[in-house]
């Protein structure tokens, strides 16, 4: 299932769902809105509904009967990169000329589903469903802004399908495992910006250069395409005795491959030719160690700590085997240096049973930047992250329960970016800014006992 366009980007590329992403990287975390008023603390632990089998497939021997839960999450992101453009070149005489290039709101509204299913077949095996998503980002910006030939647009999207099937080995431990199938489509692309318009009216610029530097808006790069791949995941859990319980899960790394063409004022020329392309991209596998801790009757601690190997997001390259090359006749084309590292998130959180109908929680967590400051793009503002979450959930009916939770996520410590692009070898161009802003969720969860 490899079909639609591929044009590579100029400056990144990302893969996920449409969302500005609210963990490390592109990576998702709102998977359910039952653990989003926690935070997403001890996650690979719990078994609140049929989400638990999302993060841990483990967790499948701990529900009861059929059970089906479905939800979403709207996130409202407050995503500003501020700072101007540096043009250093000869045509002016040796000064340095800055032009505004800050941007806000980079990263627009969006709202995140999710499905569950559960199934006990007997005593020792149950088998689960899951439809969501790890992945995403969208960040966009006017096509002849300052700062659009770093990039203008990228908006991804993926969808998970998951089944999941778990095995109670015996009344302190249980092991599970799921099969990943991840689809994915995106677009991004990087345009022409104003101020090159403003250069090539100059009636002091020769004819012949400004004959070679493209309008305000012209498309130079972009990409539009979708794949389909498969990975794995594994838990298991342990019960240490009734109040205390450990969970562990990984979910592998997922290749997919962005094949289609190429094109773009950059590779075509302006010509209108079809220039077959690929683009591999590798999400990266992660993984959680998490514990559930009853401490008293009503009130239950639980904690997490997750790794992503972002390590594995390190280049990004497109290849062009058809007949048709790019310009310059390349076989292939470094879009960009990522450099990404792993990273690290810790949570901690806690449920408390008000009474019979209502059950509170709250929860914060540390989400580590997987971007060194030298690398970080305006395409992934990604930093630091502080969580704090609360929620609740309402015992509607004997079968139903319904979840709410709101989270408020503050970008921490600084992000300042720097990147440099070429402009037809007449400029050097050098965005210098920083990543700044917040970010709210609401979500609400419907959990039903069948």
């Amino acid at each position: 299932m490899k079909k639609t366009i591929l044009t590579v980007a100029i400056s990144a590329i990302v893969f996920g769902t449409t969302s500005q992403a609210q963990a490390a990287g592109f990576q998702l975390a709102e998977f359910s809105s039952t653990g989003l008023g926690r935070a997403f603390a001890g996650e690979a632990a719990m078994a609140d509904n049929a989400s638990a089998q999302s993060r841990n497939p483990a967790m499948l021997s701990y529900l009861e009967g059929r059970q089906l839960s479905a939800g979403g999450v709207y996130v409202m992101p407050n995503i500003d990169v501020t700072g101007d453009i540096a043009l250093d070149s000869p045509l002016f005489g040796g000064q340095t000329l800055h032009i505004p290039a800050s941007a806000h709101d980079v990263a627009g509204d969006a709202f995140i589903p999710n499905f569950y299913y559960s199934n006990q077949l007997n005593d020792q095996w149950t088998w689960g469903l899951t439809v969501n998503s790890n992945y995403g980002l969208a960040t966009e910006i006017d096509p002849t802004h300052a700062a659009a030939i770093f990039g203008s647009k990228t908006s991804i999207t993926t969808v998970e399908f998951n089944p999941n099937i778990a095995y109670k080995l015996d009344d302190a431990f249980s092991i599970g495992a799921g099969l990943r199938v991840v689809y994915g489509e995106g677009e991004i692309g990087a345009t022409t910006p104003a101020w090159v318009g403003a250069i090539k009216a100059n009636p002091a610029l020769p004819a012949p250069v400004a004959g070679r530097l493209p309008d305000p808006g012209t498309s130079l790069k972009s990409m539009e395409g979708d794949d389909i791949s498969v990975g794995w995941k594994a838990g298991a859990s342990w019960q240490i005795n009734a109040d205390h319980r450990l969970g562990l899960a990984y979910h592998s790394g997922v290749k997919l491959e962005l094949d289609g063409h190429a094109s773009g004022l950059l590779y075509d020329g302006g010509q209108n030719v079809s220039i077959e392309g690929y683009l591999p991209i590798e999400l990266p596998a992660f993984a959680e160690l998490a514990s559930h801790h009853q401490l008293t009757e009503k009130f239950a601690m639980h904690a997490s700590v997750n790794w992503t190997q972002w390590s594995v997001f390190d280049q990004l390259v497109a290849y062009f085997p058809g007949e048709q090359k790019p310009i310059g006749d390349i076989e292939s084309d470094l879009v960009k240096n990522e450099n990404f590292k792993d990273n690290w998130r810790y949570a901690v959180g806690g449920t408390y049973l008000l009474n019979h109908d209502w059950t509170l929680r709250a929860g914060m967590a540390l989400d580590q930047t997987a971007v060194e400051d030298q690398y970080r793009t305006t395409t992934i503002p990604d930093t630091d992250r502080l969580w704090f979450s609360v929620g609740a959930g309402y015992q509607a009916t004997k079968n139903l329960t319904v979840d709410f939770a709101v989270t408020y996520i503050k970008m921490y410590g600084d992000a300042p970016i720097s990147e440099e692009q070429d402009l037809a070898g007449l400029a050097s161009v050098t965005l210098n800014g920083e990543a700044t802003g917040d970010v709210l969720l609401a979500g609400v969860q419907l959990s039903y006992k069948m």
